[in-house]
């Protein structure tokens, strides 16, 4: 391979057809999200007012007194059967288990699971349930951008781009967010920064964005007072503090939902049955703080306009809580919302002790960053409290905040929210990416030199007396010119001389190589052995196919060694005096 012909990035036409489905697939995905977000509207009318009306309502005006807390009972109870003889994916919050799709079913959906998870979180949602809509919009959209993916001729990494096309794009209309929406595909779900999947994904969630204003409406979703452009020393140090919190309010929500999730593990009941034990702390929880019932839009917006000071303790106190245990049972439904609550309600109580900075100020910096910290998603967090708001001037207090709670839950937690149910199912999954060694190495900074070679002239029996480098397999046949004619093994030098074939040259039974050129990248190398099933291979000059060296797989080992030492080895390269 010629360098002039490496580029920086591996895109290839196919990406326009990519392009072409996805945008369609975010024309779904907005229709996907308005017929969810009126389901629970549906379900919540009927569950709590005995009325057949779509438009969204609070269940926290409900007149029912007391009976109201079996309503959450009633809908784990259908939840469990649906899970039990429908499919068991569709408990949970929806992003573990799309990311689970992706790295272990080939990003295969079943068709189904577009039908029952929408259907279950709606009941779910609809009967009191503390969640947020995103987590099965975020699955459904992506089901259905795999099932359009599997009607086509795709290939699995193609059909993860759809999938997570169809994601990004359900919670673009969800929340007007198609910014966030994009960067939350590349920080927790594509596991790549490549054209080949950004710009489809990009182009779904931008398509579901402008679908949006015409049938869900225009952002900001949480519109807020407008805040300082300049914060100062001690508002800056006030978002550290604010960081801090939020991180250690991470920790103890991601906590809490796995120490409910192992609680209910203990129960001797099936797990068909946990989602209406669960409900049942939820009905509680709603007769004690009704605002803690449902997907609590309302509360979000009231905390972020600095009112709502009697808010605060029920959010941190009693929403919480449910949605640790209601989460922990198994139930289905999303948890960016409840996450946005409990946020804003921790800024709510930021705001008596941190520099006054205006009206909501503290509950909106407390928001995104402790979507940061428990999603382990820090330039999500960000973006997606700006477009939330539109609130510009808030991104350096943001950025400042956000790092600090990531940073803090990544010191404290092996394994975020996300990511422990998935290893929990006995999958490890590394959330760190960077330049692989072989992207930057040559195949001639890490080849062997001291190589014996065979002339094409020679025959098995003097090559075998002559030949002094012990451990070499493979050998290098080349002519006057030192050019490369073929490749021949100890195994089958041997072999001749055993049956008596001593005077052929070795240039007649030298098999055609698979060799690497000398400007090749490892990586390349690498996939060459591992489509051939070669693992030693010649090295030539470009050009003129002159005989270079040999690279192995313990060749190229080196540099991961290099790597390694470049990350561990501490020097000081300046002296101090």
């Amino acid at each position: 391979m010629n360098k002039q012909e490496l580029g920086d990035f591996t895109a290839t036409p196919r990406l326009l057809i990519l392009a072409a489905l996805a945008v369609g697939i975010g024309g779904i995905a907005t229709c996907v999200a308005w017929a969810l977000l009126r389901l629970i509207g549906l379900f919540t009318n009927v569950f709590y007012y005995g009325r057949f009306e779509a438009r969204m309502v609070s269940p926290a005006g409900h007149h029912l007194g007391w009976v109201a807390v079996f309503i959450p009972v009633i809908g784990g109870l259908v939840i469990g059967v649906m899970a039990r003889f429908g499919s068991e994916r569709i408990r949970g919050h929806g992003i573990p288990e799309a990311i689970e799709s992706i790295l272990m079913n080939g990003s295969k959906v079943q068709p189904r699971l577009a039908l029952l998870k929408p259907l279950s979180a709606a009941i779910s949602i609809g009967s009191g349930g503390p969640f947020g809509a995103e987590g099965p919009i975020i699955m459904t959209g992506g089901a259905c951008g795999s099932i359009i993916a599997q009607f086509f001729n795709l290939s699995s990494t193609e059909r993860k781009t759809l999938l997570v096309a169809g994601a990004a794009a359900g919670m673009s209309a969800t929340f007007a967010a198609p910014v966030a929406s994009t960067l939350l595909a590349v920080e927790l779900l594509l596991f790549e920064w490549k054209p080949r999947s950004l710009i489809p994904v990009a182009l779904a969630a931008a398509a579901a964005g402008a679908g949006r204003r015409y049938i869900l409406g225009l952002g900001p979703v949480f519109p807020v007072p407008v805040h300082p452009i300049m914060m100062g020393p001690l508002g800056l140090a006030g978002c550290v503090v604010a960081g801090l919190l939020a991180g250690l309010l991470s920790w103890a929500l991601t906590k809490g939902v796995y120490a409910a999730e192992d609680l209910f593990q203990k129960i001797p009941v099936h797990w068909m049955w946990w989602p209406a034990i669960g409900g049942l702390f939820v009905g509680i929880g709603g007769l004690i703080f009704p605002p803690a019932l449902g997907v609590g839009y309302e509360t979000i917006e009231t905390l972020l306009q600095g009112t709502g000071g009697g808010l605060i303790a029920g959010v941190l106190l009693v929403k919480s809580t449910i949605w640790i245990l209601s989460l922990g049972s198994g139930t289905s439904g999303g948890v960016l919302a409840p996450l946005l609550m409990m946020g804003a309600a921790l800024g709510g109580v930021e705001a008596h002790l941190l520099p006054d900075l205006g009206p909501g100020f503290w509950p909106l910096i407390s928001m995104g960053a402790i979507l940061a910290g428990t999603m382990r998603t820090p330039f999500t967090g960000i973006l997606f409290a700006f477009e939330l708001t539109h609130d510009m001037n808030v991104l350096l207090p943001l950025l400042v905040a956000g790092a600090i709670a990531y940073a803090t839950t990544v010191l404290t937690l092996k394994r975020s929210i996300l990511t422990e149910k998935i290893a929990r199912r006995g999958f490890h999954l590394s959330r760190e990416y960077s330049i692989d060694p072989l992207e930057i190495l040559f195949a001639k900074e890490v080849m062997r030199t001291r190589v014996t070679i065979v002339d094409a002239t020679t025959d098995p029996s003097t090559f075998r007396n002559r030949s002094a480098i012990r451990g070499q397999y493979l050998y290098p046949v080349v002519d006057s010119n030192g050019a490369l004619t073929g490749v021949i093994t100890r195994k089958q030098i041997n072999r001749m001389v055993e049956e008596g074939q001593v005077t052929i040259p070795l240039t007649e039974i030298a098999r055609e190589p698979v060799v690497a050129w000398d400007n090749e990248p490892l990586r390349v190398v690498v996939m060459r052995m591992a489509q051939t099933g070669f693992t030693r291979l010649p090295v030539l000059e470009t050009g003129s196919r002159k005989f270079l060296g040999m690279v192995s797989l313990r060749d190229l080992l080196r540099a991961r060694t290099h790597s390694h030492k470049e990350e561990h080895y501490r020097e000081r390269v300046l002296p101090m005096a």
